[in-house]
């Protein structure tokens, strides 16, 4: 995992569920504010405020990925794996449940 940064709430590799949703997921990356373009905030169905860290979570059982706010999400203490097809290209490995970022990875694909 990253070393803490008290900027963030999560770090790269913790597991967190959506308080709204209810969907699991790992942080695969993280941005300091919302990097996205007014187009796909404005399409967005929430709109949590924009100053505030945001968050690439890979989904628990779905092939896609999300982009979340701090506000929206909480650490998932279940401590079980996610199934997700990215998590071998983004993690290194999984344990005491959290993931392990491979090093040469930087995903910051923003929406």
């Amino acid at each position: 995992m990253q070393q803490p940064d008290p900027e963030f709430k999560f770090e790269v590799g913790q597991l967190v569920e959506h308080l709204k949703y209810g969907y699991r997921g790992a942080i695969a990356g993280r941005d300091s504010f919302c990097k996205a373009s007014d187009l796909w905030y404005k399409s967005n169905q929430t709109q949590p405020e924009r100053e505030q860290p945001w968050y690439h979570v890979l989904v628990h059982g779905a092939q896609h990925t999300t982009y979340v706010a701090e506000s929206n999400l909480q650490l998932d203490l279940g401590g079980e794996q996610i199934v997700h097809p990215l998590t071998k290209h983004v993690f290194e490995s999984f344990s005491s449940g959290a993931y392990q970022k491979r090093e040469d990875v930087d995903f910051s694909e923003t929406p």
